[in-house]
């Protein structure tokens, strides 16, 4: 009991519930993992990347009925420019591509993909070329022997999609800047084109 007393309630001196304290203890304890996992923006975390992965499995079943793709420039312009195939690129490019150059192509170790500046790449075609191939010695791995056509196709025009996104929080620009991306070709009614396929 103390002394204090308010509107004739006696005020009691218990200390907190021990149960009270250790709940408080273990939201300590349990927070920072927590918030790491979650927030640090490790992939496939957030709702939105989970919608992305199944619009992607969904996508990838159309994908396997579509026949092979060609390399080729008038394709990866065509893929470039839709925005329902680009969910499967960006699946096979958060899948092998992030460790170097960083979620939505931002770059790290590899070169900043959302800017105007390249390397290696004089034309949209050239990005194909890239990956099929690899490139500055090893640097850029090449990838024709891992991926399909199809994937080939389809992460090339994901990477091309990030051209001209950049808000200057990436890497900086390196290689030289070069002319913009064609712009899309005449939309043609075809069984590629996922959205007719319900």
């Amino acid at each position: 009991m103390t002394d204090a007393s308010f509107d004739g309630i006696q005020q009691h001196d218990h200390p907190l519930p021990k149960w009270w304290i250790w709940l408080f203890a273990g939201c300590l304890i349990f927070a920072p993992p927590y918030f790491w996992y979650y927030h640090n923006g490790t992939e496939g975390r957030s709702l939105a990347d989970q919608h992305d992965q199944l619009m992607a499995e969904n996508l990838k079943l159309q994908f396997s009925q579509m026949g092979e793709l060609k390399a080729d420039r008038e394709t990866l312009l065509r893929f470039t420019y839709d925005d329902s195939w680009l969910r499967v690129g960006r699946s096979i490019f958060k899948t092998n591509c992030v460790s170097c150059h960083g979620r939505d192509g931002v770059g790290q170790v590899g070169p900043n993909l959302q800017d105007d500046h390249y390397k290696n790449v004089t034309d949209i075609a050239d990005i194909l070329r890239v990956l099929e191939n690899g490139a500055n010695a090893g640097a850029m791995p090449a990838w024709k022997s891992k991926f399909s056509t199809n994937e080939i196709v389809l992460v090339s025009a994901y990477v091309a999609s990030l051209r001209g996104k950049s808000d200057g929080t990436g890497k900086p620009a390196e290689g030289r800047e070069i002319a913009p991306w064609p712009p899309a070709p005449p939309q043609e009614a075809s069984a590629e084109e996922p959205a007719s396929q319900g």
